[in-house]
């Protein structure tokens, strides 16, 4: 970490502004357009399903994209412009999807520039937010840091779902390119003004121990370095495995409500509701016992990383059963154990993911942090794919809905141990002493990891 100050709990909060701005974007291009195209449009519900994954897939891009503001130094011109260019992205995916009603196929080209962009906006803004996380926030507080940020992100999911929807009526295209114009106009806005003065300037090459930027080596001799660090590596294996079962219960679990509970839409959308809940309670729990824990001798970071797996896999063992014992089984409760359990080990390994950032060669904390978001972009993409196609394959070969499905969520629960296993060979850096920004703490929130003694 720099030997800059820390960042206090308001800059905290400024960089959860950016993730929140971040997220009001996004819920608009996967979530209120996708509805558009299949319930106005009438179109193919693998449209949006295919421009959706296509975002996902650009992602790839993001090793570049941190190995550039290494090179540079500096991560807020990679924030602000990817912010600019996610902004963009989503005002012509807005006016591709408005289009695709009076012409599918010029629509479409439209709305696929648009994904391409916004891919490459989430891509550039959202891995650099993440390394000034990882290089401003001090050890003892990257938990709670964490939760913050992605709690503030889910906000941003939901008071642009609800303010969006209620401008949206009465449905127009016309007013649906505005909605997102002013959403995409607005997290500009607020990007610009919570990243003001925040980074400050970079350190010198000779104080930092960072190369300068005539002695940084090619992308691909970078990539090759990181890669053939260990820690990275399982890291980074650990990260696909885990976010491939996390995202691959996603489009299934209504329906599997439906279908084997008979649960009625309204009823499987609470359900979400639940889950969602659920996952909130899983972060803020992670970051609020780091305080009784601060002392402890091994990282508890990594405990809940290990734990958060397991009891995702026991929980999604349960909702398998559970299928089987239908209507008697509790499912909202058994969901919404997943929802914790998924909350605390996502919490727990993005707090993983700020401290081994730094571990290794300086320098590449970008270009590890690009590494580890696109293998979580790839599996985000697999994941709700195959996961629906799993369960059309097991109910071809099984026919009863409850065997189908209960195969899939006990394959999903397997990848869930085995990321366990995989967080287990991972181990966490010691925390280096830093110097402090003079603000309140929140009782020092977070997870610690803290060498005996200390």
């Amino acid at each position: 970490m720099s030997e800059r100050a820390c960042l206090g709990w308001s800059g905290i909060v400024r960089l959860g502004l950016v993730q929140a701005a971040l997220g009001a974007i996004v819920v608009l291009t996967t979530s209120t357009m996708n509805r558009v195209m299949v319930v106005e449009f009438a179109l193919p519900a693998m449209l949006p399903g295919a421009l959706v994954a296509l975002h996902h897939v650009i992602q790839m891009s993001r090793p570049r994209f941190g190995y550039g503001s290494d090179v540079g130094g500096r991560r807020t011109p990679w924030i602000i412009g990817g912010m600019l260019v996610l902004a963009l992205g989503g005002i012509a995916a807005s006016m591709g999807t408005a289009l695709m009603g009076l012409d599918p196929v010029s629509g479409t080209a439209v709305a696929l520039l648009g994904f391409v962009m916004i891919g490459l906006g989430v891509g550039a803004c959202g891995t650099s937010l993440l390394v000034l996380l990882a290089k401003r926030v001090d050890a003892g507080r990257r938990a709670a840091a964490a939760t913050i940020v992605w709690v503030m992100m889910i906000a941003g999911f939901a008071m642009t779902a609800g303010l969006a929807g209620h401008f949206l009526d009465p449905f127009s295209p016309q007013r649906l390119v505005l909605v997102t114009s002013v959403v995409a106009f607005g997290a500009v806005l607020i990007t610009l003004l919570a990243i003001r003065n925040l980074e400050g300037a970079p350190p010198p090459a000779d104080a930092s121990g960072v190369d300068s930027k005539k002695d940084k080596p090619s992308f691909r001799v970078a990539l090759a370095e990181v890669w053939g660090e260990s820690e990275a590596r399982r890291f980074t294996l650990f990260v696909f495995v885990s976010m491939l079962a996390y995202s691959a219960q996603d489009l299934i679990l209504e329906p599997f409500a439906g279908l084997v509970f008979g649960m009625t839409p309204g009823e499987s959308t609470q359900l979400a509701g639940v889950q969602h809940g659920g996952v909130l309670l899983g972060m803020i729990v992670v970051a609020v016992t780091g305080t009784l824990l601060k002392r402890a001798k091994h990282s508890v970071l990594r405990a809940w990383t290990i734990g958060g797996c397991i009891a995702s896999a026991a929980a999604l063992f349960g909702i398998a059963v559970g299928g089987f014992l239908a209507p008697h089984w509790p499912l909202k409760a058994t969901v919404f154990a997943l929802g914790v359990a998924n909350g605390a080990f996502a919490v727990a390994a993005i707090g993983s993911m700020m401290a081994l950032a730094g571990h290794g060669r300086r320098g590449r904390e970008g270009l590890r942090m690009g590494l580890w978001g696109a293998a979580q972009a790839i599996a985000f993409g697999l994941g709700g794919f195959l996961g629906t196609v799993a369960v059309d394959l097991t109910r071809f070969l099984y026919g009863a809905p409850e065997v189908a499905y209960g195969i899939v969520f006990g394959a999903e629960a397997a990848l869930f141990l085995v990321s366990a296993a995989l967080a287990a060979t991972v181990r966490q850096p010691r925390p280096v002493e830093v110097r402090e920004e003079a603000v309140p703490t929140f009782g020092d929130a977070g997870l610690i990891e803290l060498a005996e003694g200390r």
